[in-house]
């Protein structure tokens, strides 16, 4: 039987039957679907040291809202950046070293580190002409659990356990990741889009949002006010606790013993879907469909009227969702979001996006009463980071197809945090439960079997 669209069909048809389980079936057997609780909270899965998300608190069994805290081992990430910002300084690798060690550094400390990261930006010998150059990829995060995966083979001790080169491999994969990021995407660049590409060498001692910027444009030039902006960006995406699905993904790899390159690839598989670290783009395109089917931006009862064809899915892409709001944990405010949205509003005024700015203003404000009109039901929903993220990358000159990655390239960090605290405390592969549902068949012997031709009359 050739797999032509027809055949294709009849098996996917197949395969519905089989593998459709009835969502009331859930309910009977008290199933945490997505291991999540009916009211949205999280299944306790673990404990963990390096980050904590707080959005609600429970009062005598009632969610009660409560404005958003994000804490990096027990910090809040408001006072990183604010001190960050006060001095003047790149608040990222200091994010990095608190996120892996515990603590914040020392100046002499966080020089060294710094410096540290910038020499390992080099790849291997070859590394990019043999993995990248060679093997072209359409979409750069599929490029980035390629080269990590890669990365293995150019390791002496790739399943070395020990701290101590968990550590080495931690820093190196941390430093290395812009690299194969601004690789993977010059390579796409002249492969698929016919556009010239261009390698600028590692200047020593930048931080990495400085090397992310002077890597991307042709004349390697940006101010100091963009780059401590991206250098916001990437420390604000860093880490967001333990259950968010990559970091997740991280632990559940690590628990099996697995090596340092196969983990963080299968965190930048997760990162890679719509649901997880692609939302940013989703926002993008969502806010063109908006740009479209709006005449006048600035009404808000033609605003609203589009938001809720979103929300009936007449409109966008059809899934009903605004992207870019709503959270999971966040209920009044989502404290990335209030800190990137003062940055994105300085940040249009420069680049000529104020309508667009106002737009997503307007988006965050009517949403909750459209959302609650349209679906009757009172929901506490907050703008989360990804409403704005993108258009500060996109004041920067960040193509869209880096959103995604530039998310990896930040929460790298947390992955790497998760990992080593995985494997110093964690101890048991982790491996929840699935109950079957599936009735009980006796084996037909191979002449017995209908044709499938029969089976689908």
């Amino acid at each position: 039987m050739a797999l032509n669209l027809e055949a294709l069909s009849i098996l996917c048809e197949e395969s519905r039957k089989n593998n459709r389980i009835d969502p009331r079936q859930f309910d009977n057997y008290k199933v945490k679907r997505g291991l999540r609780y009916p009211d949205g909270t999280g299944v306790m899965a673990g404990l963990t040291r390096i980050c904590n998300v707080h959005g609600y608190v429970v009062d005598e069994g009632e969610r009660r809202p409560v404005e958003g805290v994000l804490t990096y081992r027990g910090m809040d990430v408001r006072d990183i950046v604010r001190n960050c910002q006060a001095d003047n300084r790149f608040s990222f690798e200091e994010t990095v070293w608190l996120l892996l060690f515990g603590y914040l550094p020392d100046a002499v400390t966080l020089r060294t580190f710094t410096d540290l990261l910038s020499d390992a930006r080099e790849l291997p010998e070859y590394f990019a002409e043999d993995m990248i150059i060679k093997a072209p990829s359409p979409n750069i995060m599929n490029k980035l659990a390629r080269s990590v995966l890669a990365l293995y083979s150019y390791d002496a001790r790739p399943d070395d356990m020990s701290l101590e080169n968990v550590l080495r491999q931690s820093i190196s994969v941390i430093a290395q990741l812009p690299t194969i990021m601004e690789y993977a995407y010059q390579v796409k660049r002249r492969h698929y889009d016919h556009e010239s590409m261009f390698f600028h060498p590692v200047v020593p001692g930048q931080s990495t949002a400085e090397f992310i910027l002077g890597a991307l444009r042709n004349d390697r030039q940006f101010t100091d006010e963009e780059a401590k902006l991206l250098d916001l960006c990437l420390t604000l995406h860093a880490e967001h606790g333990g259950g968010n699905n990559s970091s997740f993904a991280c632990r559940v790899l690590t628990s099996s013993g697995t090596d340092t390159y196969s983990a963080i690839a299968g965190a930048i598989g997760s990162l890679k879907g719509p649901r997880h670290g692609g939302a940013n783009i989703k926002v993008m395109e969502m806010m063109g469909h908006i740009q479209t089917g709006v005449k006048v931006w600035e009404d808000e009862d033609e605003v609203a009227a589009f938001l809720e064809k979103l929300i009936r899915r007449e409109a966008g892409d059809r899934s009903g969702l605004i992207y870019g709001m709503g959270h999971a944990v966040y209920t009044l405010s989502d404290p990335r979001a209030v800190l990137l949205k003062e940055a994105a509003r300085r940040q249009a005024a420069e680049a000529g996006l104020e309508r667009q700015f106002a737009l997503l203003e307007l988006v965050e404000k009517l949403t909750p009463a459209v959302f609650a009109r349209v679906k009757r039901q009172e929901k506490q929903m907050c703008a989360n980071v990804d409403l704005y993220s993108g258009l500060v990358y996109q004041s920067l000159g960040i193509p869209p197809e880096l959103f995604t990655p530039m998310f990896a390239v930040a929460r790298i960090a947390g992955w790497c945090a998760h990992r080593i605290e995985e494997i110093l405390t964690g101890g048991k592969i982790i491996r929840p439960a699935y109950k079957s549902v599936c009735a009980r068949q006796e084996y037909l012997p191979l002449r017995d079997r209908k044709p499938l031709s029969e089976r689908l009359r």
